[in-house]
């Protein structure tokens, strides 16, 4: 046996075994030898692609294309154009996909053949894309006839998922994710190509946080992390993967592997559509821990891509302080996507898209307005979420809604409707499994508790929400709640939130409106409804008797 003949091989049982490096070296050796015919090109650009190296696998595929053309085999021809497009595609390459999926049906014609499933594959994606939910449904109901009717199983797969996607678009949620869980059970059962996996993981993933339905995007993460530790050397998760990954850790609360995870993203979609998203996921996880030079740095990237790197970078204001300028990006923000949700009513992926991104918005909203003191702006941006929840049943929305929700009743003075709210929003996030979210809102609860006049279950919270900041490196989060908790020994703050009180302490001192403002960062208009809600809430007519109550509670 000469020694080309014995990489082959041996390649092939690497192949076999799933030693996805092995299997490069092993054919790429073998190619050096003499050059490798089609079948084996074909295994060369799939492992080339399973280890990362997506450049060589372009060419190489490009190659194989041509040899199975010289073989007389315009169907494998055909299928390998399809993937090497499909790649392309998945890259943001469209051109150049383009004219890949161009010669695959110049090749198909009008052949009643496996390959024309594969052929309509960009079209029934355009669809989707363009909104056109129903004729996606109908054109990946043809691709799947085809994969039954031929017995291939990763076109049958690509047709569930494709479905799926339609029917979540048109938000028939539990239909579509009956589909995705059909296309997931064949990948994990090893029923379809090694390549296909790690596209059929993400899109589910995808669909899965734009459902609400962190469960069952972490349930497959689990599953397809398992599948991987399998295969030594496999690189499944690229791109736009690696931020959905990195958003998921980021809830769960593993934030040093979400940085990482980002930061590879970052690099691998440096210069793409998609690196937006990268850059803006990093951007989130400075943000929490408090490096907000590096946040707002990561914003800036995200501004390449995206026109405004929204609720994060109105957040990282609120973190700055700059509480007017978060207020102003919130509410431009918020009447955006309000004006982009009614222009798009008419179209078919408008009841789940649109809602899971504006419910992003307005959590973040809320929190803003309530800074800003504009209660009734994030009493409105609660209620919104609550219809949003009341129309999908899904935890991590109600979660939010219910979050919202407490935190509005706080800012309104309703102390025990506010804990009772807070305590469901509390259980909520537990219930998927979201400790930073959870910590939050026990320091709101520690608040409704103060409002009560209950000191002890006030403290019990804050010490509870500070342990968790501090075990994540959420630093002006557990800066945050031990300032709370060294309040409550100088004093009750009454119903006042926590920023009233900082403009309560200001008055007192005799300082004047523009001061105030100068001093906290906001305009004279902001600190003139603080001082009106401070007015209302206690019960005050005059900036002598506000002063008068703020020594006589020790807040000064």
């Amino acid at each position: 046996m000469d020694r080309t003949t014995e990489l082959i091989d041996r390649a092939r049982d690497s192949y076999r075994h799933r030693l996805w490096p092995e299997t490069f070296a092993q054919l790429s050796a073998a190619d050096g030898e003499a050059p490798l015919g089609a079948a084996e090109l074909d295994l060369l650009c799939t492992a080339a692609y399973l280890v990362g190296r997506d450049d060589d696998s372009d060419e190489l595929s490009g190659r194989a294309y041509h040899a199975w053309l010289r073989a007389g085999e315009p169907a494998a021809a055909a299928r390998r154009a399809c993937w090497l497009g499909l790649q392309l595609l998945l890259r943001g390459e469209g051109v150049r996909a383009g004219a890949w999926y161009a010669r695959a049906t110049e090749l198909v014609g009008d052949r009643d053949m496996a390959e024309r499933g594969y052929v309509l594959l960009p079209g029934g994606l355009e669809q989707l894309v363009a909104g056109r939910a129903r004729a996606a449904l109908s054109t990946f109901g043809e691709l799947s006839d085809l994969g039954d009717r031929f017995d291939d199983p990763d076109l049958k797969a690509i047709g569930r998922l494709g479905r799926g996607q339609a029917l979540l678009a048109q938000g028939l949620v539990a239909e579509g994710m009956a589909f995705l869980d059909e296309a997931m059970v064949a990948v994990t059962a090893d029923d379809v190509s090694p390549v296909l996996t790690g596209i059929v993981y993400c899109a589910v993933i995808e669909e899965s946080q734009a459902a609400f339905d962190l469960r069952r995007a972490r349930e497959w993460t689990t599953v397809l992390n398992h599948w991987c530790d399998t295969q030594p050397g496999l690189v499944p998760y690229r791109g736009q993967c690696l931020v959905h990954r990195a958003e998921i850790m980021q809830l769960q609360g593993s934030w040093q592997e979400a940085v990482d995870e980002a930061r590879n993203a970052c690099a691998l979609l440096d210069g793409t559509p998609a690196g937006g998203a990268a850059f803006y996921a990093l951007g989130e996880l400075h943000r929490l821990r408090g490096a907000l030079t590096d946040a707002e740095r990561c914003y800036r990237e995200a501004s390449r891509f995206v026109a405004t790197p929204q609720p994060g970078l109105a957040l990282l204001r609120l973190a700055q302080n700059r509480v007017e300028e978060a207020a102003a990006a919130s509410r431009r923000a918020v009447a955006e996507d309000d004006g982009a949700s009614a222009d798009q009513v008419s179209t078919e992926d408008f009841p789940q898209r649109r809602r899971s991104q504006r419910s992003r918005l307005l959590g973040a909203h809320v929190e803003i307005m309530l800074a800003d003191g504009d209660v009734e702006a994030a009493r409105a941006g609660a209620d919104e979420l609550r219809r949003f929840d009341r129309e999908l049943d899904a935890p991590l929305l109600h979660a939010l809604a219910e979050h919202a929700a407490g935190a509005c009743l706080l800012a309104e003075g309703d102390g025990e409707a506010a804990l009772a709210t807070l305590r469901s929003a509390w259980a909520a996030w537990q219930r998927v499994d979201a400790p930073y979210e959870s910590a939050r809102v026990r320091v709101l609860a520690a608040q409704a508790h103060r409002l009560l006049g209950e000191q002890a279950p006030a403290e019990m919270e804050l010490e509870a929400a500070a342990w968790v900041f501090d075990q994540l490196g959420a630093v002006p989060d557990l800066q945050r709640a031990r300032r709370l908790s060294r309040r409550a020994e100088q004093g009750a703050a009454g119903p006042l939130t926590a920023r009233e009180l900082e403009v309560l302490r200001l008055v007192a001192t005799g300082m004047t409106n523009r001061a105030i403002a100068g001093a906290l960062f906001l305009s004279e208009k902001t600190v003139s409804r603080h001082l009106s809600n401070i007015f209302a809430k206690l019960d005050l007519a005059s900036r002598a008797a506000a002063t008068a109550y703020a020594y006589e509670h020790g807040l000064v």
